[in-house]
């Protein structure tokens, strides 16, 4: 974990630090705010993200057992259920998405400790308020994703909703992180 100590102190590094945080803030607030005004898209491009990356991570799986232990039943079983899980994802798109919105649940029960956890660390820092309430914000989405996930075109719109607040969030913070860090380079 990090915090604003341990940021750097030369000014070259925390100009590209800045940079960085602001581009990716800028992107991540821009694909936030698309998922909100289109949330059935939204959540159908998430679905498709995670079970493309399931698939992938399936090939991976099966090259890295072939190579290394062509024998190991369990390697080649994970490598099966990891593409078979993203290939019914993606063809049938109402289990993955219920299925989904189970694991985006566990998503913003961890980003909300994620987000307490950063905000308690940067505490003395300026801004520190904003990663606790982004953690509270994704505690909040948690808790409705929970109470509300069994009905299929809900969670569908749920999905691209939350997903993109969650990005826009995230995409203000880093927007905030940047400047902060560009008024830092300028200091340094």
């Amino acid at each position: 974990m990090w915090n604003y100590q341990m940021w750097p102190t030369d000014s070259d590094m925390l100009s590209k630090f800045a940079k960085h945080s602001t581009i990716v803030g800028i992107i991540m607030a821009i694909l936030g705010i698309l998922a909100i005004v289109y949330p059935f898209v939204g959540s159908l491009f998430t679905l498709a993200f995670v079970a493309w990356l399931m698939i992938f991570g399936g090939f991976v799986a099966a090259f890295s057992t072939a190579k290394t232990n062509p024998q190991d039943w369990l390697g080649w079983f994970k490598a099966f259920i990891l593409v078979l899980t993203g290939g019914l994802m993606i063809f049938k798109p109402a289990v993955g998405i219920q299925a989904l919105g189970l694991v985006l649940a566990i998503y913003f029960l961890l980003d909300a400790f994620g987000g307490f956890a950063m905000g308690a660390l940067m505490r003395p820092a300026k801004g520190w308020w904003l990663w606790t309430l982004n953690g509270l914000f994704s505690l909040i989405l948690a808790v409705i994703f929970l109470a509300s996930w069994i009905n299929v075109v809900e969670t569908a719109w749920l999905i691209g909703i939350f997903v993109g607040i969650s990005l826009l969030f995230d995409g203000i913070v880093l927007l905030f992180m940047g400047s902060q860090l560009k008024k830092a380079a300028t200091e340094a």
